[in-house]
């Protein structure tokens, strides 16, 4: 028997073991939410970017990140840790770029979760009310949904896995039967692919537009430590996420053109910019309306998970940087299945406490509070893609790796790449967040204080706290030969 006077055992360690390449891919899916890719990211791509050509910028990004992939691939062979891509940084731009990207990654992460609060109410609220008359205020709803993601964290990342594979598969085939629709009554126009309309509008903002859409496969290293043989089955879980992503939204994309005719796609999609509902109009042409509803209650399903799959994210982040004593040790807590336990109850809580400031300050959350925080968490997880992808890079090179294609080639013409899109971000994060207000413009000046304060912590912690500095390079990298 137990003795009931000694203390409860604490544990730090997550399950290892939890997730096989499927489950990750599910999380991982179900964090770029394909049917939100669909409704939001691809309409507004084909407004305001390439217009009939959009689909080809969804296949452009999608070989850009399997070359980032290939070199990723090659460190995740060797580097098995909770803190996801800072943790790469660590090891090829040293602690301090580490402690940056880590940073970066938290602030990036935990402002999306506020976002998908305010999507998820906005949308429950709207779709909820027009199809049973019950109008509840969007942060009722908002809440309700991280209160639920909470919970299912709680449990565990393998049981959220299931519920984002279930979530996944549903809006997956709604896409799937659309797409297969608009093929028999009207077929695809390859003329989507042609010079003409690939280049037609602006490709850059077209590019830019359709980088946000991949957004969350970098994930896959977050949760390498909950693998099942991480050395193999990251690398897998991110090619597969890639692919399937690129796919999805790809084709989808090009349906959508072909439906509403290449050369007028831009000029429809942008006259039903305002409302939003392109992807609805066209649904309920070429799918029916009871087909149209289901796919309505299937997007609030797809916000769900998408809020879910970035709460993990956010909570492992700084379960991380906990563990590594940059932020409070507590953090670093787990439940005895692994789940991280304060981490959660902090995320959920800043993230809760965000939207409720927006709420009273009387914001409209589809134009404000949205727009602001999935468009300042879009570009800190594309500075945080481009700091990992150059960390691969100068990591193999220091080392002498003789593999140039998979260590070199491949990894930097990824950087270049996603370093375009970062900038071309900085430089219309305006169309990135979706509003043109002074104070949102003006939220990439956090990044900034984000690199001047990691620095001048690395400083602080290399000359007051030298034993937590050191551990930058033992604990964020905890290799594994298995």
């Amino acid at each position: 028997m137990a003795d009931p006077i000694a203390p409860p055992t604490e544990h730090t360690a997550l399950r290892p073991g939890a997730l096989g390449v499927a489950g990750i891919v599910f999380l991982v899916l179900a964090a770029v939410a394909p049917l939100t890719g669909i409704v939001v990211v691809a309409s507004l791509a084909v407004a305001l970017g390439n217009g009939g050509g959009t689909p080809m910028s969804f296949f452009i990004v999608a070989a850009i990140l399997l070359l980032f992939a290939v070199g990723y691939a090659q460190m995740s062979k060797q580097l098995v840790n909770a803190g996801g891509f800072y943790a790469f940084v660590v090891k090829g731009l040293g602690r301090t770029g580490g402690l940056i990207a880590g940073l970066i990654a938290t602030l990036g992460y935990n402002f999306f979760v506020v976002g998908t609060i305010g999507t998820s109410g906005f949308f429950m609220q709207a779709i909820i009310r027009d199809l049973t008359g019950l109008d509840v205020h969007w942060l009722v709803w908002g809440l309700a949904s991280i209160v639920v993601c909470f919970v299912l964290a709680r449990v565990g990342v393998d049981f959220s896995s299931k519920v984002l594979g279930v979530c996944l598969v549903l809006e997956t085939l709604m896409l799937v039967v659309f797409d297969i629709s608009v093929l028999a009554q009207t077929g695809y126009d390859v003329a989507a692919f042609s010079p003409e309309w690939v280049f037609s509008g602006s490709l850059p903002i077209g590019l830019l537009l359709a980088a946000t859409g991949f957004l969350g496969f970098e994930a896959t290293a977050l949760f390498s430590e909950e693998a099942k043989q991480p050395l193999r089955t990251i690398p897998r879980a991110t090619y597969t996420a890639i692919v399937a992503i690129g796919i999805i939204l790809g084709v989808t994309t090009w349906a959508v053109v072909s439906a509403t005719g290449v050369a007028q796609a831009q000029a429809t999609a942008v006259e039903h910019l305002p409302t939003g509902d392109l992807i609805f109009t066209l649904a309920q042409q070429y799918l029916g309306g009871p087909l149209t509803t289901i796919m309505m209650i299937l997007l609030l399903v797809s916000l769900f998970a998408a809020m879910l799959a970035f709460h993990n994210s956010a909570t492992r982040y700084l379960y991380s940087l906990g563990r590594a004593r940059i932020l409070p040790q507590a953090l670093a807590r787990t439940r005895t299945n692994g789940a991280p336990q304060l981490a959660g109850i902090v995320q959920a809580s800043f993230a809760a406490i965000v939207a409720v400031i927006f709420a009273v300050a009387g914001a409209d959350p589809i134009v404000t509070l949205v727009p602001a925080m999935l468009g300042f968490g879009t570009l800190s997880v594309l500075i945080l893609q481009g700091l990992a992808a150059i960390s691969i890079v100068v990591y193999f090179r220091r080392k002498g790796d003789p593999r140039w294609w998979s260590t070199f080639i491949a990894p930097g013409i990824g950087f270049l790449g996603i370093a375009a899109i970062s900038i071309l971000a900085i430089v219309n994060f305006d169309i990135v967040a979706g509003s043109q207000e002074l104070a949102i413009r003006l939220m990439p000046l956090l990044l900034v204080l984000a690199v001047i304060g990691g620095i001048g912590y690395g400083v602080y912690l290399k000359k007051s706290k030298p034993a937590v500095y050191d551990g930058l390079s033992t604990d964020l990298e905890r290799f594994s030969t298995r």
